[in-house]
């Protein structure tokens, strides 16, 4: 069984699905069958990254899907320790590498590291790596909004997209708003809080009761009509097929609300505040 998920278009005109598969400790064999049963299912949207040691993995599973390439939108994203331009440029590379792959479709500096303050030095790598033809699309994730607008200012080009902690214990609704003024994309990573207290949440689980569905159907659903993009990692096939079943329903005005309440200023998971996390 395959599902079509719908698709949004970026301001430099990619398209990518609402919903993506999260490849985090996806490994080996292992994590090329459950990424290979993933697109089967009907992503297209996969998202790895440097620092998961994974590219190889996700390239594996690209070669042996029978879904065509370009039909395909792979992500991957820069590490803190080579933000420096000539770095940065041998990184890109070498994830391509890594992953057998031509090209990426979205490409990202994975955190700003603002301490390091070498960040736009990455940028112009990957808009420099757009131009040969290594990357789609560039972007970022965890910017807040003075470090992309330092970017545009500098560079004249602006993300793409932007992949943020977005769940609903931190709903980042200011931020959503800047994106959307500046028509970047927002992009949840771990969009069910990793899957802890959330998915015992009373509020959330009523709503799922109401419509029938899991809660984390519900979360999901709750980013797509936030206008977010979200990438859930699953291994597990029956759960993978639930994830992206959320397009026979909706959730009223009313039920957007209660869950936006219970968003908490401290909700990070793990504390990672972008204007002082440095990741490498």
């Amino acid at each position: 069984m395959s599902l079509a998920i719908p698709e949004v278009k970026l301001h430099d005109g990619l398209t990518l699905p609402v919903i993506g598969l999260g490849t985090y400790k996806l490994k080996g064999n292992e994590g090329v069958n459950a990424i290979n049963n993933a697109i089967d299912t009907g992503y297209r949207l996969i998202d790895t990254a440097y620092n998961y040691e994974n590219e190889g993995t996700v390239g594996k599973a690209i070669q042996r899907t029978a879904v065509p390439r370009e039909e395909l939108r792979i992500t991957s994203k820069l590490p803190g320790r080579y933000h420096s331009y000539d770095q940065a440029i041998r990184t890109i590379q070498e994830s391509l590498y890594r992953g057998n792959l031509d090209y990426y479709d979205l490409y990202l500096i994975h955190w700003p590291n603002p301490k390091q303050d070498i960040y736009v030095e990455a940028w112009q790598a990957l808009i420099d790596a757009k131009k040969w033809g290594l990357i789609r699309s560039i972007g970022v994730c965890n910017f807040l909004p003075e470090h992309m607008e330092r970017l545009e200012k500098e560079t004249g080009i602006k993300p793409s997209i932007n992949q943020i902690e977005l769940h609903p214990f931190f709903n980042q609704e200011q931020q959503r708003i800047w994106h959307e003024e500046k028509n970047i994309q927002t992009e949840s990573w771990s969009p069910l809080a990793r899957a802890s207290e959330v998915l015992q949440n009373e509020t959330i689980r009523s709503i799922a009761d109401d419509h029938n569905k899991t809660i984390s159907q519900v979360i999901l659903r709750w980013h797509y009509q936030l206008g977010a993009i979200s990438i859930p990692k699953s291994s597990s096939p029956e759960r993978q097929l639930e994830n992206i079943s959320i397009f026979d329903f909706s959730l009223s005005d009313t039920e957007m609300g209660r869950i936006a309440e219970l968003t908490r200023p401290n909700g990070r998971i793990n504390d990672q505040d972008p204007a002082t996390y440095e990741e490498f």
